[in-house]
């Protein structure tokens, strides 16, 4: 498994900046108000990220701590998944919230305080989560075994079974 690259982070953010000056723009366009998300989401995000951290917790001690149990592959790989499309949806909220802080900057008029501030805060508690995961899939990574190695074609071995 490939870690999480900046490109696919910046697409994300990208995809998320021009989603939310468009939803935003095409809303007042339609005369109804600018979408304010809860602050709840940027709390939400953020304790997400703490869960991820937590749960890659007990990964890194088993590979880095000498004499630990095993670690599970599949718990690892799960986990490490998981990191991996929280950070992606973080990367997307972080910039969604851009989108609507770029939109309501670019009007005449000021925006409230309070709805300025809870755009910030969603962008913010996205950028929590992609730190927090990157930081999860980070310590889901284990080193690898001498064992893990197939033998290549023109390696002794290859193509053959054993038998018993």
């Amino acid at each position: 498994m490939k870690r999480t690259g900046a490109g696919a982070l910046a697409i994300a953010a990208l995809v998320g900046l021009v989603a939310g000056f468009l939803i935003d723009q095409l809303l007042t366009a339609g005369g109804r108000p600018t979408f304010t998300p809860s602050v709840l989401l940027a709390i939400l995000l953020a304790l997400l990220a703490m869960v991820l951290v937590i749960l890659a917790l007990p990964i890194r001690r088993a590979t880095r701590t000498p004499g630990a149990p095993p670690v599970n592959p599949f718990q690892a790989v799960r986990i490490a998944m998981l990191a991996k499309a929280s950070s992606l949806v973080g990367a997307l909220v972080a910039g969604f919230g851009a989108g609507l802080v770029l939109f309501l900057l670019t009007r005449p008029v000021p925006p409230s305080l309070g709805s300025l501030s809870a755009v910030i805060a969603a962008g913010v508690g996205g950028l929590v989560l992609v730190v927090g995961s990157l930081v999860a899939e980070h310590m889901c990574t284990t080193r690898k075994d001498d064992d893990d190695e197939q033998p290549g074609p023109d390696e002794p071995g290859f193509g053959l079974t054993h038998r018993d």
